[in-house]
């Protein structure tokens, strides 16, 4: 059976196995494009440990898989397609709170999380903004959702 795996999958599976430049992942993920599900207008998110998941797939596959336990009912899950970058660069920004990018969390030994720090958001939106001589991210409890 012929591997079907994005670019991203490969490299995700790389860093999980150990191997591979964590830069080259990020700059992966910048130039892939993500299916991320929409629910009442806006992207699918989860919060966890104080940050906002925007979660994304690297192929209908992985969608799927999340859909069997997210999905309302027996309907398709509807999606958008989204550049990494328009995802960390705009939207993350845009939602006011810590907030980052989850790929493929219904894939069992393949996610990969990319928190809201310098070198994944822009430093404005990054929680370890201060560290890196940046100004700290703004933030307001209850904005956010459904953007």
């Amino acid at each position: 059976m012929e591997d079907t795996r994005t670019a991203l999958a490969e490299r995700i599976a790389e860093r999980r196995r150990g191997a591979g430049d964590p830069r080259a992942l990020i700059g992966e993920m910048r130039r892939s494009v993500l299916l991320v599900p929409t629910a009442g207008g806006g992207l699918w998110s989860a919060r966890s440990g104080g940050v906002r998941w925007i979660c994304g797939f690297t192929d209908e596959a992985a969608l799927a898989r999340f859909a069997l336990h997210h999905a309302p009912g027996d309907r398709p899950m509807d999606y958008a397609a989204l550049l990494g970058a328009r995802i960390v660069d705009e939207v993350v920004p845009s939602l006011g709170e810590p907030a980052g990018l989850a790929v493929d969390i219904a894939t069992e030994d393949g996610s990969m999380f990319f928190p809201p720090v310098v070198g994944v958001v822009p430093d404005g939106s990054a929680v370890d903004a201060d560290e890196a001589g940046s100004t700290p991210a703004r933030t307001e409890e209850g904005r956010g959702h459904g953007r």
